[in-house]
């Protein structure tokens, strides 16, 4: 009687041990972090809705950017502002879409952050690379950005290249340390006695207006932004400005917005309402508003899917 009474015990157990270890598996970790249970996956949330028709049924998208000015930033009073989350909610609220949520990553927690479905889409004015569109769909090209140079008031040395750098020795000018301005410039012809450095993008600028350096070079989108805090009248932007080409490559870059892998729907609605902003001439608008002009209007021949391909 007893080992009968101790086999139904033993037995009892294994049962309750299976039991707890299938309730484990069901909400076991699926090795990103993520636990597998929690929500619907994406796949089950495409079936039921696609995202368009849910973000229209809740009257809210949620943008991701990064924290960096001029593209997408935070303000002090923590608004999510910039060129390309103002262009997202300018092409949403055509859409009837009111409330644009901005939510603030590290640039490379972007895409990741898309695909975890932290948000709806990212805008951050994000160089399409082929590399990033096997992870993501891009949309239509909105803004095209390179190099920028700083100079002094009048630009007395006449500068408006890398190559006119390079065509006088006399020339002196300071770049970021580390940054790969210097290999542009290297490449282009100039000598490395020619080049400064320094830690901060404010160092640079007072490197120019000082009259240390005759230029400063750096991304076009941050030197707008320097030149804007800087004393006029004594360091202005050089323009006429000719991107550098090195090797037959232009080192422009060309952003968008980008989309969950399949959300095809959202991505066209989202171009529709672009091609809407280019033509109205609000996307000219938006872009002088955070510092930039008509020559980073998206371009006429180069399309995403040249850049996806490149």
């Amino acid at each position: 009687m007893k080992k009968i009474v101790y086999m139904l015990a033993i037995g009892l157990l294994a049962v309750i041990v299976v039991a707890c270890g299938a309730s484990g598996d069901a909400t076991s970790d699926n090795g990103n972090g993520d636990e597998s249970s929690s929500g619907a996956s994406s796949e089950e949330t495409t079936d039921e809705m696609s995202t368009l028709d849910r973000i229209k049924e809740e009257g809210k998208v949620t943008v991701g950017v990064a924290n960096e000015k001029p593209y997408g930033f935070k303000t002090a009073e923590g608004e999510v502002t910039g060129v390309a989350p103002e262009i997202a909610r300018a092409i949403f609220e055509d859409m009837g879409i009111e409330t644009v949520e901005g939510e603030v990553t590290e640039f490379g927690s972007l895409i990741p952050g898309l695909q975890a479905n932290r948000f709806d889409l990212i805008t951050a004015g994000m160089d399409i690379r082929p590399e990033r569109c096997e992870e993501a769909d891009f949309g239509d090209i909105e803004i095209q950005y390179g190099e920028g140079m700083a100079v002094q008031a009048g630009n007395p040395k006449n500068l408006h290249s890398y190559e006119d750098i390079a065509a006088n020795p006399d020339v002196k000018v300071s770049i970021m340390a580390g940054a790969n301005q210097f290999d542009f410039l290297k490449a282009l012809g100039v000598k490395e006695e020619q080049i400064e450095t320094a830690d901060s993008i404010s160092s640079n600028i007072a490197a120019v207006a000082s009259g240390r350096v005759d230029a400063t070079v750096m991304t076009e989108a941050t030197l707008n932004e320097a030149v804007a805090s800087a004393d006029p009248s004594q360091v202005e932007k050089a323009e006429p400005f000719t991107q550098p080409v090195i090797d037959g490559e232009s080192v422009m870059s060309y952003g968008a917005a980008a989309f969950r892998k399949g959300d095809d729907e959202l991505r066209e609605a989202y171009n529709e309402g672009l091609q809407k902003l280019k033509e109205s001439g609000k996307l000219l608008e938006i872009l002088e508003e955070f510092g930039f002009s008509e020559d980073n209007l998206p371009p006429d021949d180069i399309t995403t899917e040249d850049r996806c391909n490149s």
